[in-house]
């Protein structure tokens, strides 16, 4: 059986390949992203790229999942309440994860069927508009629960401390931010706050690089109920 540190080690790198697994599939969807109505010129030039970005986002879903399950021997001796919750919104984001990436393959039919019409009809323009409008909700919605795997993560760190509290309260702030970011455009119409999710990556390579080289902290937990 793997000790507490070793566990903590694993985690830290495991958390790296999910930040990867967020940033680099936002990249590749760049075609799909430019605006409601322009990924019809755009997507289907680009469909191996959107097809890997898809495939990105599952596997990094499946990794979120393997991430509280590697950890969930250490977080029950804190909270088995918390450690199941932890894989349980895993599971959920994979779930909405999947209906957004039947969007996305959407939007890129939609783009392929108007490259083989050969150019500009106003039944595209509008399909166009409400597929896209479509993905981007579903894809709020997963951000949404990304947010609260994290933010259950840093509540367990910080309630229990087996890394600082002090990287664990940043984690915290920074994973508000962004969801004050997504909520924006939910509830006020304004546009998404992209940079407030820079931070977030900031306290995410944090914890990983603090979790690299000294893993999770070897004591006996306090009872705590919950």
């Amino acid at each position: 059986m793997k000790s507490t540190k070793s566990v903590g080690r694993i985690i830290g790198m495991l958390l790296f390949v999910q930040l990867a697994g967020l940033i680099v599939p936002f990249v590749l969807l760049h075609p799909l992203t430019t605006g409601s109505r322009d990924f019809l010129a755009n997507a289907a030039a680009s469909s191996f790229q959107i097809k890997v970005a898809v495939f990105l986002l599952f596997a990094n879903c499946a990794l979120t999942i393997g991430i509280a399950i590697a950890a969930f021997p250490v977080f029950r001796q804190y909270s088995e309440q918390m450690a199941l919750l932890l894989v349980a919104v895993g599971v959920i984001m994979f779930s909405l994860q999947a209906v957004d990436n039947a969007q996305v393959l959407s939007m890129l039919s939609l783009s392929q069927q108007y490259a083989r019409a050969g150019g500009p009809d106003e039944l595209f323009q509008t399909l166009a508009a409400a597929v896209g409008s479509t993905r981007r909700w579903a894809h709020y919605s997963e951000l949404l629960v990304i947010d609260c795997w994290i933010f259950v993560l840093y509540t367990l760190l910080y309630r229990f401390a087996p890394v600082p509290r002090a990287l664990a309260a940043f984690g915290l702030i920074t994973v508000m931010l962004h969801f004050t970011g997504i909520t924006l455009p939910l509830f006020l119409g304004y546009r998404s706050v992209t940079l407030m999710g820079a931070t977030m990556a900031l306290s995410h390579i944090a914890l990983a690089l603090w979790l690299m080289a000294k893993g999770f902290e070897e004591r006996l937990p306090s009872p705590v109920p919950g």
